[in-house]
């Protein structure tokens, strides 16, 4: 996890330091769970590019793999969950909304997705449908109302037990809980409602410029997204070097 109090310490400091204002703890608050949102939907535009590119990864990656760190960053939202009936997805998880679901199991064995139109086709086709008992389950989406997938195994007649989903919940909202002392707000870590950044660590600077870059558009402070500007446009200098 990331700190919620060393992030917010470090925005101030930034924005103190360009002169451009006091940023709130209620703008905060606000501007965090917005930034957190952003970075963690990065994580399936990501995880898209690296599937089309990378269908295989190799099991003996190092720590420089790009494939394996976003792994690492989504595991704690990840949940293997039961799908209702065979049929219906979870929309909540023990730890919150689910966000996205992933792949689908039957059995522990992972499921190929088809088109409605493919599935349909393979159903009707005695010598492809009996394939897939030895290639591995098939779904689809749902045929019928009220249905998210239809699993198939086999035979043509439809799967309903056995049937798992990856889920992968909304990160929890971030609070900088404070107490008043002497006119200014302090943290407050003691309270029950205070929570940290669910993101890994690796995400702090990205949190603390694009809360800055947030700010900056909020709440017309134009500075601080030149700041923001300034830095990327290092990083991508040193990157390319």
């Amino acid at each position: 996890m990331v700190n919620v109090d060393t992030v917010y310490q470090r925005v101030l400091a930034l924005a103190n330091k360009e002169q451009r204002g006091y940023i709130t703890p209620q703008e905060y608050n606000l501007l965090a769970n917005q930034a957190q949102m952003q970075i963690f939907e990065s994580y399936f535009y990501l995880k898209g590019i690296r599937d089309r590119l990378d269908p295989s990864p190799n099991p003996e990656q190092d720590e420089t793999s790009v494939t394996e760190m976003l792994g690492k960053k989504l595991a704690p939202f990840q949940t293997i969950e039961e799908v209702a009936g065979g049929t219906m997805f979870p929309a909540t998880v023990t730890a919150g909304t689910v966000y996205h679901t992933g792949r689908v199991f039957l059995n522990g064995q992972v499921c190929h997705k088809m088109s409605i139109n493919e599935a349909n086709r393979f159903k009707r086709s005695v010598r492809h449908i009996s394939t897939s008992l030895n290639q591995g389950p098939i779904y689809s989406d749902g045929f019928v109302s009220g249905e998210d997938i239809a699993v198939y195994s086999g035979s043509s007649n439809q799967v309903f037990g056995g049937i798992t989903v990856e889920c992968f919940r909304v990160p929890a909202t971030v609070n900088w809980t404070y107490v008043v002392v002497n006119g200014k707000a302090l943290y407050n870590s003691s309270d029950a409602t205070a929570q940290n950044f669910e993101l890994h660590l690796s995400e702090e600077d990205t949190l603390v410029y694009k809360i800055l870059d947030l700010a900056g558009i909020v709440m017309n402070k134009p500075g601080l997204s030149q700041l923001v500007a300034q830095k990327e446009t290092g990083e991508q200098t040193i990157q390319n070097q």
